[in-house]
């Protein structure tokens, strides 16, 4: 068993509350507590039945994705997601950071004991509700039942409006330039080529499910065993002394807090994707066992590789030489190390590929996420915008073509929006702010879960609990993403990463948040009330795939008692009321 793990039947609460568990006149298991309702479910995926709030969308039992999520793919899922261009191009950012070689190291070892402690949190949540896909939109909904829908629509906005892969297809692009000879395209040259090399891995996911995650597999085994050895003899290398930037490491190690916090920020970004496999619960046979192992095994892969690329750079390239690096250290890695010429190109191409598979991975999970929040939408009027089916349904081609345009869109606009030089730092720090609130919220909601779960099942244990020193831990790293980059940077308040205000990226994060709050205030309680209307959760089957979702429905004042007695409190018809209808 991991070591951040124990199992312990739960203890009683100390405080004693009065629970009713009532059958449903719908064929739904009915449990209440206060003015909590909870619904007993159970998918098809071989997980146990669970409870979960009413609040949250209904579990489909029958996934309209299948169940193609096998031991190898939630490996390759993490890694592929992991390993994308964050361990290509974020280290010389990292080290100009931090002004050492060794606090850099330091840094990365960090990295992997937060993935690790992060991994903690998902499993435990993941045990809670092994029927729901869609990873952080789930846990915060059951974790914040009150306000009704709150947290699912402030993840919605977020997950909307920062749903982007920008990032990763500029420097894939940079790498495409780099293949060709072109070591300083223009702005539009590098935007073209990343807006084509998204549009291709889009229309790979939309074609087929069953394929796309075999693609993942491909390219995930790909990163793993790299080139064939070539049969003539390796040239010598031409590194004068690898051991260079090791002596005197900690030396212009920084104490600025602005610089530390963006490395953190960095770091955060390299191992992005430790969580990618919990995007597709819903879709693995008996989940936490198959997530508990080959998760794990996952970041510990990646963590090796990580260290070890780190030590090859710095062994490689003189530090001053790697500070500026920027989003290809990679590149400057192997010209370092084999010259110009084929080797270089050789390896450049397999970053490229690593890149691309990246794409395919980020584009599997968030879908999923996206769906998940498209599950809970409100019902729109027929002029308005798409449907909740457009978001959830997975016809014609059995992958949800909804949530995959929408990617599509939002990462053409951040690519072709933002100038160039500042756009990858930007775009790297912009969704890590909104990202650190919201993983706060969950640690903090875990918490808030184990009471609830313990209230209402006594008997049941979570598969996986996670150590408190563990969830303590990715609670205190996201307040320190939080905190620190206030701090300005040593030269003013234009001397960070990028040339504008140097927390600008916080607070358009904090915009983003409250956005959220004025569009979930509007559409559940101002409009409503000017309107005449109540918001009433429905749950629809879309057709015989087994799609199912929440309608948010806009009940009329007068019509509330009529709706409220043929429905029960999770949105299915009682059963009387389907006998008559029948």
């Amino acid at each position: 068993m991991p070591f951040w793990s124990k199992r312990t039947a739960p203890k009683p609460d100390s405080e004693t509350t009065e629970i009713d568990v009532n059958a449903s006149h719908s064929d739904v298991s009915v449990v209440q507590d206060g003015d909590l309702t909870y619904t007993k479910v159970q998918g098809g995926n071989g997980s146990a039945a669970t409870y979960q709030e009413a609040v949250g969308a209904p579990v489909e039992h029958r996934s309209p994705l299948g169940y193609h999520v096998g031991w190898l793919t939630v490996i390759f899922l993490n890694v592929n997601q992991m390993i994308g261009t964050g361990i290509f191009s974020t280290p010389g950012t990292i080290l100009n950071n931090t002004g050492s070689i060794g606090l850099a190291l330091i840094y990365w070892v960090i990295g992997a004991v937060m993935a690790f402690a992060g991994l903690a949190v998902y499993l435990e949540l993941a045990s809670y509700f092994p029927n729901r896909s869609g990873g952080e939109v789930v846990y915060l909904e059951q974790a914040y039942t009150r306000p009704r829908h709150f947290f699912p629509v402030a993840f919605a906005v977020q997950s909307v409006v920062l749903s982007f892969a920008s990032s990763n297809a500029i420097v894939l692009s940079n790498y495409v330039w780099r293949i060709a000879g072109r070591a300083a395209p223009s702005q539009w040259e590098t935007k073209g080529v990343a807006v084509a090399a998204y549009t291709l891995a889009v229309v790979c996911v939309v074609a087929h499910n069953k394929y796309s995650l075999w693609a993942v597999n491909a390219f995930g085994a790909l990163k793993h065993h790299g080139p064939r050895r070539p049969r003539r003899p390796r040239p010598p290398s031409r590194v004068p002394d690898p051991r260079a930037n090791f002596r005197n490491g900690f030396r212009g190690t920084t104490d600025n807090g602005n610089d530390l916090a963006n490395a953190l920020v960095n770091i955060i970004f390299a191992y992005t994707g430790y969580s990618n496999a919990f995007n597709v619960v819903a879709e693995i046979k008996n989940p936490i066992k198959t997530l508990k192992r080959n998760s794990t095994i996952s970041v510990v892969i990646v963590a090796v590789l990580y260290f070890m690329c780190n030590i090859a750079y710095f062994a490689a390239v003189p530090k001053q030489e790697f500070r500026k690096s920027k989003e290809i250290a990679a590149g400057v890695f192997f010209t370092a190390v084999f010259g110009k010429g084929h080797a270089e190109t050789a390896l450049n191409v397999l970053v490229l590929l690593s890149a691309f598979g990246n794409l395919l991975a980020v584009l599997i999970g968030s879908s999923r996420t996206i769906r998940e929040i498209g599950r809970d939408m409100p019902r729109a009027d027929k002029a308005s915008s798409p449907s909740p089916r457009f978001w959830v349904t997975t016809k014609p081609f059995g992958t949800p073509i909804g949530p995959y345009l929408l990617k599509w869109l939002v990462t053409f606009i951040m690519i072709v929006a933002p100038p160039a030089g500042d756009a990858f730092q930007f775009v790297v720090s912009l969704k890590s702010y909104p990202d650190s609130m919201f993983f706060l919220a969950m640690a903090v909601g875990l918490y808030i879960i184990r009471r609830n779960q313990r209230r209402i099942d006594k008997r049941r244990r979570p598969e996986f609990q996670a150590w408190d020193v563990a969830v303590v831990f990715f609670l205190l790293i996201q307040v320190y993403v939080l905190v620190m980059p206030w701090f300005p940077p040593k030269g003013g308040i234009y001397a960070g990463n990028v040339s504008f205000f140097y927390a600008t990226y916080c607070l358009v994060g904090i915009a983003v948040i409250i956005a959220c709050f004025i569009y979930y205030k509007a559409w559940i309680s101002w409009i409503p009330r000017w309107k005449g209307y109540t918001i009433r959760p429905e749950i629809v089957e879309l057709d015989n795939s087994g799609a199912m979702t929440h309608h948010l429905v806009r009940v009329p004042n007068a019509e509330l008692a009529d709706w409220d007695e043929a429905h029960d409190e999770a949105g299915n018809l009682r059963r009387r009321e389907c006998e008559e209808r029948g």
